[in-house]
């Protein structure tokens, strides 16, 4: 017992104090798309980038799609690319994932006062995994352990959706998956919400075209929330969440 004690003395606090204000050391977060210009002709971080989300002419980065491999950065002869740390990724707007020369940073998330209003001291969210690899779907369960810890804020993972407020999605949407999909979603009461996380969820990413996957559930829900990444790091959802609804930190 006493040692125990002295162990949970000497961690002291894991909880972040402030999500907004974390430093994820060695994270790979948001590309750094530099000034200088491409050699010519070379398109070679678009043929390394297994997810099609590199354009030029001008380089442009579909956070979307992009799985944070990094791949692209060390084939570019001009270190035209790069990675920061920064885990603010999360947009509300499937556009606003898009960074390029002429707009290298993400636009701010803006509150949404409805939204605030309705679920800015508590939220109820069902994660459901649409065919994922798990990657996206141990970060959601990390949301609730004590480094992160959305309980704090008033956000919760439950496991009913008739108890839910929003729909936290992970993974492409298999065929295999879209019913029980919308089942899920049926079973929640309104007003409710969809959070796409990660960039299967977002663009199906290297699945996008498969027969095998079935995304017209997102056709017909446009997310509120999108939180890039493969997998996103807790710290993207978080800030992410907490900015659209303005909670503070």
């Amino acid at each position: 017992m006493r040692n125990s004690i002295k162990v949970r003395i000497s961690q002291g606090s894991q909880t972040i104090p402030d999500p907004r204000q974390a430093n994820p050391v060695g994270f790979r977060g948001k590309p750094v798309i530099a000034a200088q210009a491409c050699a010519a002709g070379c398109d070679a971080c678009v043929t390394a980038c297994p997810t099609a989300a590199i354009t030029l002419n001008p380089v442009a980065i579909d956070l979307g799609r992009c799985i944070l491999c990094g791949d692209c950065a060390p084939v570019c002869p001009s270190a035209k690319l790069s990675f920061s740390s920064d885990f603010r990724l999360a947009a509300t707007e499937r556009r606003a994932l898009v960074i390029s020369e002429a707009r290298p940073e993400l636009d701010p998330i803006k509150v949404s006062a409805a939204l605030r209003k309705r679920f800015g001291r508590s939220l109820k969210l069902r994660s459901v995994s649409a065919g994922g690899c798990s990657g996206c779907e141990l970060e959601v369960n990390a949301l609730t352990n004590v480094n992160f810890d959305i309980g704090r804020f008033g956000i919760d993972i439950v496991a009913s959706p008739r108890h839910a407020d929003g729909l936290v999605l992970t993974g492409p949407v298999t065929r295999n998956m879209a019913a029980a999909l919308q089942s899920c979603w049926d079973a929640m009461p309104e007003p409710k919400l969809v959070i796409a996380v990660g960039a299967c969820a977002i663009s199906g990413s290297p699945f996008e075209g498969s027969n095998a996957i079935e995304r017209s559930f997102l056709e017909r829900y446009a997310p509120t929330l999108y939180v890039p990444g493969c997998p996103p790091h807790p710290l993207t959802f978080v800030c992410g969440i907490l900015d659209v609804l303005g909670i503070r930190s």
